[in-house]
């Protein structure tokens, strides 16, 4: 197994390098479910709360969901890897989620989909970096062909919403953030196992983000919709997702891993569909076909 460890920036190859198995389609598929519902529980959150407070109550549930897993609070962790796990505090939830939160008020949700797609590429640059080779040329062409498709499923949507350079600006940051945070979670997760630092990372992401959230917390409006859709981000998508991605890219590798955020848009189309009547135009269709060939191309053995 390939390693840069030293400092809080290191990452490792995955422990399964051949062809997904069903268990880690399973992972991938579970947090794509998850976190395509995500924009539309982060858009009803955000009519009862600040985007300071919707960042810290989904950390907090999230944290409060796991600390009742007694897997995630006996292990013991180093004290050189505790520091490891404040900075993927910061770069992985508390700052990600913040710009989320801020750019949902000035961009859609599509182009948002959009460049949040971009995470597998610079995830599999970041990881280039950090192992010193080039993925797979088969991967390669998979997160290609798969971010092509995310394109165009969100195509249709582009332009009929709010826009704005500092919403882009936003989600392009907290892309980047991401996929340092994928590479590093790694060698973190294959030592201890997910729930441990996912739970700890979410401690400390909470203790980062509950001081910005205090004025906001002076002007709640309770709706029992957007309280709803803050315990489902906290307990879904930061808990439980958090969990199955974490364990995911620690098996096939982060590059490899980050394939969920292509299958997050097919998601979230069929929420539109079931719950808001959406309609899907042919070239979203078309995209759905052109992300799901680009995940099984990107899936196959690294090896």
């Amino acid at each position: 197994m390939t390693t840069t460890r030293g400092t809080w920036l290191a990452t490792d190859e995955g422990t399964h390098r051949a062809a997904f198995t069903a268990a880690d389609w399973v992972l991938l598929i579970a947090p794509a479910l998850i976190w395509g519902c995500s924009f539309l529980f982060i858009a009803e959150a955000l009519e009862s709360f600040s985007p300071a407070l919707v960042t810290a109550g989904r950390i907090g549930f999230g944290a409060l969901t796991l600390t009742f897993v007694p897997a995630a609070r006996r292990t013991r962790v180093s004290r050189d890897d505790w520091r490891r796990i404040a900075v993927l505090g910061v770069i992985w939830m508390s700052l990600p989620f913040a710009c989320f939160s801020i750019a949902e008020q000035w961009i859609d949700s599509a182009l948002a989909g959009m460049l949040n797609a971009v995470m597998p590429l610079t995830t599999a640059l970041v990881s280039a970096f950090l192992l010193r080779r080039a993925p797979r040329r088969l991967q390669m062409v998979g997160l290609v062909i798969g971010f092509v498709g995310a394109v165009l499923i969100a195509a249709p949507e582009l332009g009929r919403g709010k826009s704005a350079a500092s919403g882009i600006g936003l989600v392009l940051l907290a892309v980047v953030s991401y996929s340092l945070s994928a590479n590093a979670s790694v060698p973190l997760t294959q030592r201890y196992g997910s729930l441990p630092v996912i739970w700890r990372t979410q401690l400390v992401a909470f203790v980062v983000s509950a001081p910005f959230a205090v004025p906001g917390a002076m002007s709640i409006e309770f709706h029992v919709s957007g309280i709803a859709a803050l315990i489902a981000l906290g307990v879904g998508g930061t808990a439980l997702a958090q969990v199955f991605a974490a364990r995911l890219m620690a098996r096939v590798g982060a590059t490899r891993g980050s394939m969920i955020t292509y299958l997050m848009p097919l998601v979230s189309i069929a929420v539109g569909v079931a719950f808001r009547h959406d309609r899907v135009a042919a070239l979203s269709l078309v995209g759905i076909g052109v992300v799901l060939a680009g995940a099984a191309i990107a899936s196959r053995s690294e090896v």
